[in-house]
């Protein structure tokens, strides 16, 4: 066995259909595009969503708001989420680690839902002003990055 004998299974590739090759192979003339019309002419490709001439959706709608391409947004962590942290440090690698925010170079905010059930070391994430609170009154503190 070779690479020169490597082939196709049997019945997996078929040969491409020859069109316009005269009138004996019975897709000759026309070539199967019919007589007259949009479809026969050469070119005839319509473009994402057309409508065949009708005013398209996307132009009849009314446009609103307004959709920032450049916003960074934060992933959102609340209090009552910690708990499942086995460590009482909170860094965004130790949110990803125990599956609360889905990357760990993202920013993160923690919001004051909840209770602080332990005294957490909070670096490298940004923390509500509830929430500040709620992890002061429990003991623990907020490094500011």
């Amino acid at each position: 066995m070779g690479l020169d004998r490597l082939s196709p299974a049997p019945g997996s590739t078929q040969t491409k259909k020859r069109l316009g090759r005269g009138p004996g192979s019975g897709t000759g003339g026309t070539a199967g595009r019919g007589e007259k019309g949009y479809y026969s002419r050469s070119g005839s490709v319509h473009q994402r969503g057309f409508e065949g001439g009708q005013m398209p959706l996307y132009r009849r709608l009314p446009k609103r708001g307004f959709t920032n391409v450049w916003a960074e947004g934060n992933e959102v962590v609340n209090l009552r989420d910690l708990k499942k942290l086995a460590d009482t440090t909170v860094t965004p690698e130790t949110l990803k680690a125990a599956g609360l925010i889905r990357y760990s170079d993202s920013a993160v905010k923690i919001l004051g839902m909840g209770d602080a059930d332990r005294a957490y070391e909070v670096s490298l994430c940004t923390v509500s002003e509830s929430a500040g609170k709620k992890i002061a009154a429990a003991g623990g503190k907020v490094v500011s990055a």
